[in-house]
């Protein structure tokens, strides 16, 4: 494929695998770059000797690009900033803050900035301070999330700058990519459909969990707060929302969700954890190898698009 996303990453494919804190390790971003795609190491929660450590794992695993995802509310994003502009990755994603005054010194390290952003105002922002992509993210993606859909956010994003558009919330397979094309995106981002590759290292009751969701299984907590999370529904989500309902204090919500990420995703509590997916749960049947989940996803994504012509006949 030939995308503005394939020819600024030299990848074959216009897939970016979510940065899924905990989850997104060097083995996962080195099999979906191998693949054709552009594996993320997430250096949510951790600190920065395993974004070093993870960075030369996938270094040694691949030869192919892939970047680093930065949580810029992080206190120890500038030691993260720093590892990257040493180790060199091909790109780095950044969220939750303000990526700006990072850019000068990724620019001089060789890395490719590609800011998260949530609305037409923010990209036109970044693009003019010289992003070289940026990533728009629907409300229908797991974990943190905006208010404003996929959809909406093509609609108005895309035709509003020149660089290239990522999307992501809701990608789980070549019809969602085919669309997203035809939209005017750049490529797609896709993180709960990666969760079920036999080189993701989240615990097999994720897997599991995923694997029997339904289509109307993921729930957003936080929302009323403007901190909205979508996981799926579970005893920790029931508690939540109870709160949530009798008015409760941040601080006594903030104390039920401290940690749930981490108690899902490596302790395999499935039940008080949370377990963060977007809403596009019925693709999620199998553990398979990345490159057959790309793989599958690139035919599908073909032969939709070698159709749409016979729409106009």
């Amino acid at each position: 494929m030939n995308t503005q996303l394939t020819k600024l990453l030299a990848i074959a494919y216009p897939i970016i695998q979510g940065g899924m804190a905990w989850i997104s390790d060097g083995k996962l971003a080195a099999a979906v770059s191998e693949a054709g795609g552009a594996g993320i190491i997430a250096a949510g929660g951790r600190d920065a000797a395993f974004v070093r450590d993870h960075i030369r794992l996938a270094k040694k695993l691949t030869d192919k690009p892939f970047g680093v995802n930065v949580q810029l509310m992080a206190d120890n994003k500038e030691d993260i900033i720093a590892v990257i502009c040493e180790e060199k990755p091909a790109f780095v994603t950044l969220g939750a803050g303000n990526p700006i005054p990072f850019f000068e010194r990724l620019t001089k390290a060789g890395v490719k900035k590609i800011p998260v952003v949530p609305n037409v105002k923010l990209a036109k922002r970044v693009e003019a301070s010289g992003a070289d992509a940026i990533v728009i993210e629907g409300m229908e993606a797991g974990g943190h999330i905006g208010v404003i859909t996929t959809m909406a956010l093509m609609t108005q994003v895309i035709p509003a700058v020149q660089i290239p558009v990522i999307v992501g919330g809701g990608f789980a397979d070549g019809r969602g990519l085919a669309a997203a094309l035809v939209m005017g995106a750049a490529g797609v981002q896709m993180g709960t459909r990666f969760l079920l590759a036999e080189e993701c290292s989240v615990h097999p009751n994720v897997k599991e969990k995923l694997i029997h969701a339904e289509d109307t299984d993921s729930v957003v907590t936080g929302l009323l707060s403007g901190h909205g999370v979508r996981s799926l529904k579970n005893t920790f989500t029931d508690k939540y929302l109870a709160l949530e309902r009798r008015s409760a204090s941040q601080q006594e919500l903030d104390q039920l969700a401290t940690g749930t990420n981490r108690l899902a995703a490596i302790e395999g509590d499935v039940d008080n954890g949370a377990v963060l997916a977007g809403q596009s749960l019925l693709p999620l049947k199998k553990i398979e190898p990345a490159a057959t989940i790309i793989g599958d996803i690139i035919k599908e994504s073909c032969q939709i698009l070698a159709g749409a012509p016979k729409i106009l006949d």
